[in-house]
């Protein structure tokens, strides 16, 4: 048995209840003790990620090795690698993420970090895989900003401008997620030529970005003619239950074995003392050989336990 990995140091004040209560319900599987040190990892990585991303990587390294086979540490764990420009393992994570929730809420990042990989051609593949009239419209958004960055890649400006014109694009009405799609038309459209436009999208992004009142995850705002109203849409997300799906893993395990040089890398993510861990980690093996097979550019997977190659900058937005 490999000796276990050291881990980040956790503050006395960080308890469980530090975390979200739909991300501690997906904990229940673990033993008691174990959901707790996992729970206040996670904890952990919410207080660091926007000012200490490489810190927060640490802790939800820990939690996945821990609890390998829990969606919610498996995403985590993706988010923080894409903080960190680890695009390779990100790309990894999320796949693993979503054959084990059935989820696409992570498709813009998946289509993300094809891009930090230097993949335009793939990130715009995995963009329509998947059916967007089921996505919620914040995702449906991210997705449609990333797509976008995709074409920019490929030098498609006009495509790139395309990408964005969806039903949100509304300049009079703001959501939470509005300043972002109206600041990446402006963009768009400036590199278009089209100064007057982009003037105008800017001008409603600031707008947009003023009036919003971010009490509420879909309030609604209107902007015109100057003025504005909050409206509650009462949205609430499903709490879907992370599914473990033995005949997927069975599969991913037998594809995993045609590539032995990745073994230590599936090993590493997984935790050494849980089994289950390992095999759900040996899913992303094939991942990191597709990662480092089609596209010569593309930097290699590196270890969870160890520092991380050198990734390519982080995409265009």
């Amino acid at each position: 048995m490999r000796e276990r990995v050291p881990e980040p140091p956790l503050p006395e004040e960080i308890t469980p209840k530090d975390l979200h209560p739909a991300a501690r319900n997906e904990l229940k599987t673990l033993s008691k003790e174990n959901a707790e040190q996992v729970a206040r990892h996670l904890a952990m990585v919410a207080r660091l990620i926007d000012d200490e991303p490489a810190r927060a990587h640490e802790h939800a390294l820990a939690a996945s090795r821990r609890a390998g086979r829990i969606a919610v540490v498996r995403e985590t764990l993706a988010i923080t690698a894409y903080a960190t420009e680890d695009f390779a393992l990100a790309l990894r994570e999320l796949r693993t993420y979503r054959r084990i929730s059935g989820k696409d809420d992570q498709i813009a990042l998946i289509v993300d970090s094809e891009r930090g990989v230097g993949r335009p051609d793939r990130a715009l593949e995995e963009g329509r895989g998947v059916d967007r009239a089921a996505l919620t419209p914040d995702v449906r958004v991210a997705l449609a900003i990333a797509m976008s960055g995709a074409r920019l890649d490929r030098g498609e400006t006009e495509l790139a401008l395309g990408e964005l014109e969806i039903p949100e694009l509304n300049p009079d009405r703001a959501f939470e997620w509005s300043p972002a799609l109206f600041s990446a038309y402006a963009a768009v459209l400036e590199d278009l030529g089209r100064a007057d436009e982009s003037a105008f999208w800017n001008q409603r992004a600031e707008v947009a970005t003023s009036a919003l009142g971010l009490d509420g995850q879909f309030d609604e705002i209107f902007v015109e003619d100057g003025l504005v109203e909050d409206f509650d849409d009462d949205f609430e997300e499903p709490a879907d239950d992370a599914a473990d799906d033995t005949a997927d893993d069975a599969a991913d395990d037998t594809a995993d074995a045609a590539d032995a040089s990745d073994a230590a890398d599936a090993a590493d993510a997984a935790d050494a003392s849980d089994a289950a861990d390992a095999a759900d980690a040996a899913d992303g093996t094939a991942d990191a050989a597709d990662t480092a097979s089609s596209d010569d550019n593309a930097e290699p997977v590196a270890s969870d336990d160890s520092a991380s190659d050198e990734t390519e900058g982080e995409p265009e937005r």
